[in-house]
């Protein structure tokens, strides 16, 4: 199957986004993929605010997205934006890194205010970064979420069932997808 790079875009290491991921990241091991998680808070602020390309974890970074046949993208809604951490690494890749691949954008906020983030926001850049096929993103509610005290996750059963959905949907896609052939 394929191997899928899934990023959180939260600056906090106890966010329900970051925890979203790693719960939908079971899912799509399920399904026969590898799965390689990328907390883009434990990137270096001196690397990503000085846009140092050369940084060892910029260049890890730079890889794991050239490696990676799909991308989930996950990020908390601040100001009815992706995250600044998030953008901060973005504009570190290269301009095309998502040539050739299929993207799984995912975001969660506080109100259904922010719902139109994922397409007025975070989807042209990820289109402009040449991504081949962008699947149908969801939106989460932060009180669909709730975290346990054992590191367990609760998602409330509308959204558990409409985030299945669109995570299934991109694993397909991931299948359909055709992949370019190295340059020679």
């Amino acid at each position: 199957m394929a191997t899928i790079l899934s990023v959180s875009g939260s600056p906090s290491a106890t966010s329900r986004t970051g925890r979203l991921l790693r719960h939908l990241d079971q899912r799509l091991i399920a399904q026969g993929h590898e799965v390689v998680p990328l907390d883009v808070r434990t990137v270096p602020a001196e690397a990503l605010l000085g846009a140092d390309f050369r940084h060892p974890a910029i260049v890890e970074a730079t890889e794991l997205f050239a490696r990676a046949d799909g991308i989930v993208v996950g990020t908390p809604v601040y100001k009815a934006s992706y995250s600044g951490v998030l953008k901060a690494l973005l504009d570190l890749l290269p301009q095309y890194a998502l040539t050739g691949k299929t993207v799984l954008p995912l975001a969660t906020g506080g109100s259904v205010a922010h719902v139109l983030a994922i397409d007025y926001a975070l989807r042209p850049v990820l289109n402009s970064m040449g991504a081949a096929h962008i699947v149908q993103g969801w939106f989460t509610l932060d009180r669909d979420i709730t975290a346990q005290e054992d590191g367990s996750l609760t998602i409330a059963p509308d959204a558990a069932e409409a985030l299945g959905q669109v995570v299934d949907q991109f694993s397909t896609a991931l299948g359909r997808t055709p992949y370019l052939a190295a340059a020679s």
